[in-house]
């Protein structure tokens, strides 16, 4: 079974940087796709970026094109989202995921960024 441990969450100023950091172990973790998704206050969860397994294909929503990069070390495990040119509505709690098939059915316990002056 694939478990998930984000970190790398904190306050930032806007136009700052952050990394995330999504630690996986598990049984073939490489097989699981991953996902960065977050959840603002009184919003729906959002899907942020993907990466397949190997790193092979990434995925962005539009909002965060060109300012969020989703990479993999494989021999670490680790998942990461370079979050750059911050603002304040990337505020939220942001989990990794993971999935074998269609179902995003293992998640971390997700790690709060806050953007603000």
């Amino acid at each position: 079974q694939l478990q998930l441990v984000e970190s790398g969450g904190g306050l930032v100023q806007p136009g700052g940087s952050l990394r995330l950091s999504c630690a996986t172990s598990g049984f073939t973790a490489d097989a699981y796709a991953i996902g960065w998704f977050r959840q603002a206050p009184g919003k729906q969860r959002e899907l942020v970026a993907t990466i397949t397994p190997a790193g092979g294909s990434k995925t962005y929503v539009n909002s965060v094109k060109g300012r969020f990069t989703i990479s993999m070390d494989s021999a670490k495990k680790t998942v990461y989202l370079q979050m750059s040119s911050l603002r304040p509505e990337d505020t939220a709690v942001y989990f990794c995921a993971g999935r074998e098939t269609s179902v995003w059915n293992y998640w971390g316990q997700g790690t709060q960024v806050t953007v603000s002056s």
